[in-house]
């Protein structure tokens, strides 16, 4: 009884001397850049000496206690949704394990509301393919990495097979190892950037039932799909040896690794999946400013694509920036930046001559602030009228449209506007009744309880002022 007693204060003060060696390897790390200078060659010596053996350090504790079901210690971040976001500590320990950065990169956020959001900025002017961020590879957490660390887990791997997830197994080993270096709190060399990052998300995972009820189809089926993906993982868990049950039967932790994982991560072109510490703080733009890469190392390297002044926010593009309804369910913001998106015209199954034609969410679109339609929306509205009133005629219609005759395609087109811009009118005003419905249920709803609303009711109404654009240059043409 008195050892057991004992055993738990042991624990901690092996985990408190533990990370007392790290940190002072580190600055050790430091004073070596410092005196080095900013020779490649020598960064080079330094990131392949001194860091591998900090992070090997930490490897070999995690692989001792992989069979030890740890039990969670008073050590570990703060997940609730209110706590506040440490960066200064997190910027202090970027610059210890050697990011490097331009001159006037700076980390922003609003400490009045807890550094919700915090953001890069830069200082000075910064010309276009000026290096900005530079992050040893020994710090970037990857898919790839994480499995082989982990080891392949046969079980886990088949519930999420058998659950139609095969291609997101990769991602569930990274998700895994954030949870592992959560779970050894401030032992884990990646304690300082975990207490950096958000915990509060909006993505579709983090959504209740009564969310997608407030959403329009397109918007609602891909943030039930992220919704869907995290149940997976979250029940995966149950075949995961190495966690403690603490960890594994926390649905909030769950959440939280997934939002990391799934908000902050980056494709590689050799295929990987990684999150990269402090490249992760740049914001979203559908006109970036910087462009994220991997040398051949692994280490990541940001650069300008265009000139930036001094002053401005530095950012990437996340993803397409025509698609803003997939950008708000995996990432859970509202970009507003976007002036086109999807028209919303759902088709489950497009036939190949409609894919010719361009249904695709990135070119069927309707422009928000003039009210434009994309050729390819008018095109495949036609094909489709054309298959009930003159199939000879669509045949026509696609084979113009194959060998880039533009002038038959313009006299059919010509010929049946009034049914395209009929069916097209019958379209936009029908997507505005149904908003009206999804707006008045979230009408009055308890914020405490859905706090994720506000941003889908705003979501809603951006959606609405482009379609209402649409409305307007329909209504033109009718009376044109």
């Amino acid at each position: 009884d008195t050892a057991a007693k004992h055993e738990p204060n042991q624990t901690q003060r092996q985990r408190q001397q533990l990370a007392s060696i790290m940190m002072m390897m580190k600055k050790t790390y430091l004073r070596l850049l410092l005196l080095l200078g900013i020779s490649r060659t020598a960064r080079a010596w330094v990131h392949h000496t001194i860091l591998p053996t900090i992070i090997h350090s930490n490897n070999h504790n995690n692989n001792r206690r992989r069979t030890a079901q740890p039990q969670l210690q008073n050590s570990y971040i703060d997940i609730d949704e209110s706590a506040v976001r440490d960066v200064a500590t997190f910027d202090e320990w970027a610059g210890t394990c050697g990011v490097q950065r331009s001159d006037g990169f700076r980390l922003t956020g609003d400490e009045d509301n807890n550094n919700m959001d915090v953001s890069v900025v830069t200082t000075e002017d910064l010309p276009a393919q000026s290096p900005v961020l530079f992050v040893p590879h020994e710090m970037i957490l990857s898919a790839r990495q994480s499995l082989l660390e982990i080891g392949q887990l046969n079980e886990a791997e088949r519930r999420l097979v058998s659950a139609n997830a095969a291609k997101h197994v990769p991602k569930f080993y990274l998700f895994l190892r954030i949870l592992q270096e959560f779970e050894q709190g401030d032992a884990s060399p990646w304690f300082p950037w975990f207490n950096a990052l958000p915990r509060y998300y909006s993505n579709g995972a983090s959504m209740t039932p009564f969310c997608f009820e407030c959403l329009p189809p397109l918007a609602a089926s891909l943030a039930m799909a992220e919704r869907i993906k995290f149940i997976q993982f979250f029940q995966a868990l149950k075949y995961v040896d190495f966690l403690s049950d603490e960890v594994k039967g926390s649905k909030e932790l769950a959440k939280w690794a997934f939002a990391v994982v799934y908000t902050r991560g980056f494709g590689t072109p050799d295929g990987d999946f990684c999150v990269t510490p402090m490249a992760d703080m740049f914001n979203h733009a559908a006109e970036p400013d910087v462009e994220l890469t991997y040398d051949e190392d692994g280490n990541c390297c940001v650069y300008t694509v265009r000139d930036v002044p001094a002053g401005q926010p530095l950012c990437l593009q996340y993803a397409d920036p025509t698609n803003p309804s997939f950008l708000f369910a995996r990432y859970g913001f509202l970009d507003e930046s976007c002036n086109a998106s999807f028209c919303k015209i759902m088709i489950k199954q497009p036939s190949p001559q409609l894919v010719d034609l361009g249904y695709d969410h990135s070119r069927m679109l309707f422009t928000k602030d003039t009210g434009d339609v994309s050729p390819e929306v008018w095109d495949v509205l036609l094909y489709q009228i054309l298959e009930a009133e003159d199939p000879a005629v669509q045949q026509q219609f696609y084979q113009a449209h194959m060998q880039g005759d533009d002038e038959t395609k313009q006299a059919i087109h010509n010929h049946y506007f009034a049914q395209t811009s009929v069916a097209l009118s019958n379209h936009v005003d029908t997507f505005l009744r149904e908003l009206q419905v999804l707006q008045s249920k979230g009408a009055g709803k308890d914020v405490a309880e859905h706090p994720r609303l506000p941003l889908i009711m705003q979501h809603n109404e951006f959606v609405e002022e482009t379609f209402l654009a649409v409305q307007s240059n329909l209504a033109q043409y009718a009376y044109a």
